[in-house]
């Protein structure tokens, strides 16, 4: 066997140990991957706003969170993975301007020091998605505990009440059709969104662009034995102009025209009946009738948009008619 010499030996040394930088660059990269699968691999998708908050631990406007004056019974679940976190039974009004919870249900949510190194900040214990902070001995109820959550760090899942009944009204604006019918009696909750087009989850930009065949509409949500769905028809008929046939008030296009969406035959008749009723009072009524469709739910802050800003509509009155 020829002797090898020293440069030989330490070329093979020098090729040798990139070869073993190389394979482990490889494999870290590798565990790099499958950790960035492992952590994404069956959460929900999040818009920039809710990422913001969400993974980069930001805060949401005071005030300005949906969920804030929810009153209905049901179960707030993670944004990110669909966790239940909170019960409504434990959610209070603590005026700090976010949705506060004295207790959360078992085992859902995890408390670590907060980057401030004054406060403790509460987590998703399933994903890890950053929720609020927590304050203890406050005074607010007797456990002595406020979870300050920002709304969009959660959903909420309505209790199963099949007593309650869901509506849909088109008219105007949906900041303002939502203002009357939030406060209407037997109303247990309102959303706003779009109906009626043809693209699908659109966005509030995209309906603006007037290209997608969408109405501003108000889903209502209200107790039979407390109201009626005729009591519902005649507010929307008495808080907007259902005359108006290219908008309503100063906001002109096909997004804001008239319109009430029934999911029955019974729905339909007694919004014709009211139809009729205002015709033979002498008006020309323009506003539409269409089977219900697709509710697609509009973005946070458009929610309860007026209860949150503190005014009051600009292009909705009420004006009693019946």
């Amino acid at each position: 066997m020829k002797p090898v010499s020293i440069t030989q030996m330490l070329l093979m040394l020098a090729f040798s140990m990139i070869s073993l930088i190389a394979c482990a660059q490889r494999s870290e990269s590798k565990k790099e991957i499958n950790f960035k699968k492992n952590t994404t691999m069956g959460y929900n998708p999040l818009t920039p706003e809710e990422e913001h908050v969400i993974l980069h631990k930001g805060t949401e406007r005071p005030f300005s969170g949906a969920l804030l004056n929810n009153k209905a019974a049901g179960t707030y679940l993670c944004k990110r993975c669909d966790a239940p976190l909170y019960r409504s039974e434990d959610k209070f009004d603590s005026h700090c301007g976010w949705p506060s919870f004295d207790d959360e249900i078992a085992g859902a949510v995890r408390r670590v020091p907060d980057a401030d190194g004054r406060r403790t900040e509460i987590l998703c214990n399933n994903c890890g998605a950053h929720l609020g902070h927590l304050f203890l001995g406050e005074g607010f109820t007797a456990k002595q505990t406020r979870h300050c959550v920002n709304s969009i760090s959660m959903k909420f899942i309505p209790a199963d009440r099949p007593d309650l009944r869901k509506c849909y009204f088109a008219s105007g604006c949906f900041w303002g059709t939502e203002y009357f019918f939030m406060k209407a009696k037997g109303v247990k909750a309102t959303a706003v969104g779009f109906m009626g087009g043809h693209v699908e989850n659109p966005t509030y930009q995209q309906v603006c662009q007037k290209k997608t065949g969408h109405l501003e509409t108000t889903e209502v949500l209200f107790d039979p034995a407390q109201t009626t769905y005729e009591e519902m028809v005649k507010l929307f008929f008495e808080t907007h102009d259902f005359t108006q046939t290219n908008g309503q008030g100063p906001d002109i296009g096909p997004q804001y025209l008239s319109c009430i969406f029934y999911s029955s035959p019974q729905e339909k008749e007694i919004a014709e009946k009211y139809i009729g009723m205002l015709t033979a009072k002498g008006y020309e009524v323009a506003t539409m009738l269409r089977p219900v469709s697709t509710f697609w739910k509009a973005e946070d802050y458009h929610q309860q948009y007026y209860e949150h800003k503190g005014s009051t509509p600009y292009c909705h009155r009420y004006t009693p008619i019946f």
